[in-house]
């Protein structure tokens, strides 16, 4: 899988020392099927949590999205607000940025459509993550109603919900003495 991933080729152009393409296809789909990469990401995730001295299971994560090229896609949209015709990709990663969860879909789904996957998604898959830092692209009622329900926090800050919508994200981390504040923290 590594192989495919790094060189990008197809199936049929696999090495000859993989054995038939076929075989390692269909070993591919069964493993995929099974969900054992996933399983094997989501190990990783938590291995490496505790190797930083966190605990194995996020409490909290960020959510965002980017909208990037794809002309040829077959399932393609149009992002209006950055005028790219292409796809979305919805992503939510703890608060160390490691990677959480993945949604794709079209460029013209919002913000807010997408991210209702994705909370879906991490309540099923990360049940302990309680908090979730967003920006101001996601519609807050629409994902409070969502959040309420999944007992998920999109924090607002007071000093600056006149000017915008966004969140600041707030380390979880211990303060370090310095003579400044962390940067994002009041």
């Amino acid at each position: 899988m590594r192989y495919l991933v790094r060189s990008g080729c197809g199936w049929r152009m696999l090495p000859i020392h993989f054995g038939p393409w076929q075989k390692v296809y269909s070993w591919f789909r069964e493993l995929s099927r099974r969900f054992l990469f996933q399983t094997i990401h989501d190990l990783a995730l938590m291995v490496d949590r505790e190797r930083a001295g966190r605990e194995a299971s996020p409490s909290a994560g960020v959510i965002d999205s980017q909208s990037v090229k794809a002309p040829q896609g077959q399932t393609r949209g149009y992002d209006a607000g950055k005028k790219i015709v292409g796809r979305k990709r919805h992503i939510a990663v703890d608060t160390d940025g490691r990677l959480l969860m993945v949604q794709l879909t079209p460029a013209d789904i919002s913000d807010s459509a997408g991210a209702q996957v994705i909370l879906d998604g991490i309540h099923k898959r990360w049940p302990w993550v309680k908090h979730l830092f967003a920006d101001g692209a996601y519609d807050r009622l629409k994902l409070m109603d969502k959040a309420a329900y999944l007992d998920f926090v999109i924090p607002r800050h007071p000093d600056i919900d006149h000017l915008s919508r966004t969140a600041p994200l707030q380390s979880h981390r211990q303060p370090q003495q310095s003579s400044a504040p962390p940067f994002g923290v009041d």
